[in-house]
């Protein structure tokens, strides 16, 4: 029989312990997981909440939930082309200041550095688990994968390629461009890739046309998986999902294709629909949904120009950008405008729509503020804190500019409603030979064009001249920038056709 002392021991062992699992609930719920789910080029107007889905002969139910179960942006921006926005997304800061300002490509010297300071870091210090299932595209050096910048485990493309890389092997063949087999070339190209820290990369499979349509079948399979894990082992995780929806080609998955009304870029709608659901109901199967943030969004806009006489039967394997003018590459609004949800239940109000201006830079100290972790001190972060506007506090938000870059130049800017351009883009070539997109030209012009893509979203009223009054905050705002680089200089800036080693 146990003495009255053995028996207040134990009550207060019992108390203890149930103080230790109270805080310790507490500690979680101050580490939600974190899903990002990144899309590649699809367009402000192409899903169901933002004008498509199936307007466009593709529903899209899932996303559309998104859109009931979150909060939906609507002036969510991001920068020109790939590499650039991801490098943005991932380190907080504009692509420029990591020189990663044009696409990445096999053999490009300009890579993620190792000094860089990702969202993967962010969760990894935080003690979280961290995984990338998908498309990195910041470079393959030992010093720019995924594991050397604080992720756990990688699977996925080559970290330097990108999802038209399956032609690598069928345009060698039609070309006679190098010697081999179907095979051996295969066994040369790019292969499915996977990789934890700490470890060697292991080659998977090729990466061929056949595993393209279904890479995301298996992306998402990953994540789940891991995500599982994580559960299992009560660590909080950080699953980053960067798959193929909306990038050429968009072959679909047996299960899709021919499923939409449009050919193959809206089987591919449906198709990363479906994945977003799959995600949606794990999140519930695993009773995490309340605990865990989901974001869904778009790298880019849409694909156009070089699509256009494309696709499947003159359905073009493109995306739309909804009112916006622009596409892939270029710096108007509906390249760098695209969706956005982001769902947290409990703490973000249930089919809420924000028109605060929201960069994709601003997710790394959103999330550092909501898991209470500090970002370095020793770079800019051109991100900023937009948990107010996550949690309803605020319409506005706490950005009111956003300047864009391509290569060595700055060449756009926005501030409020108010659209610049500090160079004439226009279309290179002429002819047949003419393009836009990731093939956009400048030139010197002696005064910035500037639209109030509020009034005017399509750009169609250049209002330059007679509202150069409005120049002042935009030019205050390149100001700021300017003198972070005397303190913080960027590395040479991307410049894939000027051999002179110049900046």
């Amino acid at each position: 029989m146990k003495t009255t002392k053995q028996n207040l021991i134990a009550a207060a062992l019992v108390g203890a312990l149930a103080f230790t699992s109270t805080a310790a609930r507490a500690a979680d719920a101050n580490k939600p997981n974190v899903v990002f789910i990144l899309a590649d080029n699809v367009g402000y107007g192409d899903l169901g909440s933002y004008g498509g889905g199936e307007l466009r002969g593709y529903p899209t139910p899932r996303c559309d939930q998104l859109a009931h179960e979150g909060m939906r942006f609507t002036q969510f921006l991001v920068e020109p082309s790939c590499t650039p926005s991801r490098a943005a997304l991932l380190t907080g800061q504009y692509s420029i200041r990591n020189g990663l300002s044009l696409l990445s490509a096999p053999g490009s010297p300009f890579q993620l550095p190792a000094k860089a300071y990702t969202m993967g870091e962010l969760f990894k210090d935080a003690g979280y688990a961290t995984g990338i299932f998908g498309k990195w595209h910041l470079g393959g050096g030992p010093q720019a994968t995924p594991t050397a910048h604080g992720f756990d485990e990688f699977y996925g493309i080559p970290p330097d390629t990108s999802w038209s890389d399956c032609l690598t092997t069928p345009l060698i063949l039609m070309t006679h461009s190098f010697p081999g087999t179907e095979q051996q070339l295969n066994e040369r190209g790019p292969w499915v890739e996977a990789q934890k820290a700490g470890e060697p990369i292991q080659r998977i499979k090729p990466f061929t046309s056949e595993v393209r349509a279904e890479i995301d079948n298996e992306l998402t399979d990953h994540a789940i998986d891991f995500m599982k894990r994580q559960v299992a082992a009560g660590k909080p995780f950080f699953c980053y999902l960067p798959f193929s929806m909306g990038h050429a080609p968009n072959y679909p998955s047996k299960q899709f294709a021919g499923k939409s009304r449009i050919g193959n870029y809206g089987d591919k709608m449906m198709e990363g629909d479906y994945h977003v659901g799959q995600v949606l109901d794990t999140l519930k199967e695993l009773n995490i949904d309340t605990n865990t943030i989901l974001v869904f969004c778009s790298d880019n806009g849409p694909s156009g120009w070089i699509l256009r006489e494309l696709g499947n039967l003159g359905s073009p394997d493109m995306g739309n950008a909804g009112p916006f003018r622009g596409e892939l590459g270029e710096v108007t609004e509906g390249s760098i405008r695209t969706f956005c949800f982001v769902r947290w239940p409990g703490h973000i109000a249930p089919g809420s729509s924000s028109y605060a201006m929201f960069s994709e830079m601003d997710f790394l100290p959103t999330f550092a503020a909501i898991i209470g972790s500090k970002l370095p001190t020793d770079r800019p972060i051109d991100g900023v804190d937009q948990t107010a506007v996550l949690y309803g506090k605020s319409e506005t938000g706490t950005r009111q500019s956003l300047l864009t870059f391509i290569g060595p130049d700055l060449v756009a800017a926005r501030w409020k409603q108010w659209r610049y351009y500090f160079k004439d883009m226009h279309l290179s070539g002429t002819g047949q030979q003419m393009l836009g997109g990731i093939y956009i030209g400048s030139s010197e012009i002696y005064f910035p064009m500037v639209y109030n893509i509020e009034m005017d979203p399509h750009e169609d009223l250049n209002l330059g001249g007679i509202t150069l009054f409005m120049t002042a905050p935009v030019y205050k705002a390149v100001a700021e920038y300017q003198e972070s680089v005397k303190k913080y200089p960027n590395p040479p800036c991307a410049n894939v056709t000027n051999f002179r080693g110049e900046d």
